[in-house]
C-alpha cells in the first residue's frame, strides 16, 4: 500500500503551526489558493514533503471537454510541461516557532483518504493548530474591513477564537473542503480552525442586462486583514506591509471602477446602492493588540510598579 505522505524533513523546533489553503470552491478573491503561495514566496519557505497520489482526481467528466483535464505544453510535438495535481507541504522557521505551509488541490475522490492523509502528516510533523484560510463571495462595502466567519473543531477553542473579530457560522449545506477537515480534526483531537473572509462582489445583472457583475479577483485586503489575525494567533511577525498597501491600491481601483461605472450607466444608481450596503453593514475590525505590544507594555508597567509599589 502506498503511504499517505512523504516527508524529507521536519520541523527542529517544538513549537510548530500550520496555515493551509486549496485550490478550491471556496475561493474567492484567491484567498485559499494565493495566500498560502504569497507566503510562501514571501518567507522563503522551502518545500520538505507532499501527499502521494493516492487517486483523489477526474481526469474528465463528459460534456466538460478540458475542465478537469491536466494542461500539456507540446514544442513541435515534444511535451515540454504537464500539469500535475499538487498537495505540498513547505516550511520556515522563525526563532523557536515553525510555519508549516500546506498548498493543496481540493480532492474531487477518496476526501476521507485524503483528510486521513493530510491529519497523519500534521500530526508526524508535530503541528499544534492548524488554522485554513477560504474565500465565499458577498454583497459587501468595498472600502471595510472584510467580515470574516469561523469554524473550529474542538469546543474549548471558541473562547480564543472570538477574540479575533469573527461570526461563528451558522451554514447549512455543502461542505467545503475546511468544514469537512474540521470534522475529522475533531476525532483526530487536532485543533484546526478555518476563517473565512467574505470578499465584496456585485451582481447588477436585475437591473441591465447588458451589465456585468463587479468582484474582487484577488482580494489583497482580505489576505492583509487575514494575516493580522494568523501573525497574531501564531506570533510570527510576518511582514505584511506590501499587503496593506495592496489593498489600498484595491480600494482605490474599485473607486475609480464605480466613478466609471455611474457616468456610464447612470440608472443603475451603484452609489445609492453601496451607499445602502455600508448602512446596513457592521464592521468588525481586528482591533486586538499586537502581542509584542501587549509584551511591552507589561514591561512597562511592571517596572512602574516596582518603582513605586504604593502609588
Amino acid at each position: 500500500m502506498e503511504a499517505l505522505f512523504r516527508l524529507w524533513e521536519k520541523p527542529d523546533v517544538e513549537e510548530v503551526y500550520m496555515i493551509a489553503g486549496w485550490q478550491q470552491w471556496a475561493d474567492a478573491g484567491s484567498i485559499s489558493s494565493g495566500l498560502p503561495q504569497y507566503l510562501i514566496q514571501k518567507t522563503g519557505a522551502r518545500k520538505i514533503g507532499e501527499l502521494t497520489s493516492a487517486g483523489y482526481y477526474l481526469f474528465q467528466i463528459p460534456g466538460t471537454h478540458h475542465f478537469l483535464r491536466p494542461e500539456i505544453k507540446l514544442n513541435e510535438g515534444y511535451r515540454e510541461s504537464l500539469s500535475q495535481r499538487k498537495n505540498e507541504f513547505y516550511y520556515v522557521r522563525f526563532a523557536t516557532k515553525g510555519l508549516v505551509v500546506f498548498a493543496g488541490e481540493e480532492p474531487h475522490l477518496n476526501v476521507e483518504r485524503y483528510a486521513e492523509a493530510l491529519l497523519a502528516a500534521v500530526k508526524e510533523l508535530g503541528v499544534r493548530r492548524v488554522a485554513a484560510v477560504g474565500g465565499v463571495y458577498a454583497s459587501n462595502p468595498y472600502d471595510k474591513a472584510r467580515e470574516v466567519s469561523c469554524i473550529y473543531s474542538l469546543r474549548r477553542m471558541k473562547e480564543e477564537l472570538a477574540r479575533y473579530a469573527v461570526r461563528f457560522s451558522n451554514y447549512e449545506g455543502g461542505a467545503t473542503i475546511g468544514s469537512y477537515l474540521v470534522d475529522r480534526a475533531e476525532h483526530e483531537g487536532i485543533e484546526f480552525v478555518v476563517f473565512y473572509a467574505f470578499v465584496p462582489a456585485y451582481d447588477f445583472s436585475q437591473l441591465a442586462s447588458r451589465v456585468e457583475g463587479i468582484r474582487i479577483e484577488n482580494d489583497y485586503k482580505a489576505w492583509y486583514e487575514l494575516m493580522r489575525r494568523l501573525n497574531h494567533m501564531f506570533d510570527l511577525w510576518i511582514d505584511i506591509s506590501d499587503l496593506e498597501v495592496q489593498g489600498n491600491q484595491l480600494v482605490s481601483a474599485m473607486d475609480a471602477k464605480i466613478e466609471e461605472l455611474a457616468r456610464k450607466m447612470p440608472q443603475l444608481r451603484v452609489k445609492e446602492y453601496l451607499q445602502k450596503l455600508t448602512e446596513d453593514f457592521i464592521e468588525m475590525p481586528f482591533m486586538q493588540l499586537d502581542s509584542m505590544w501587549e509584551r511591552e507594555l507589561g514591561d512597562i508597567l511592571g517596572e512602574g510598579e516596582e518603582e513605586n509599589p504604593n502609588p
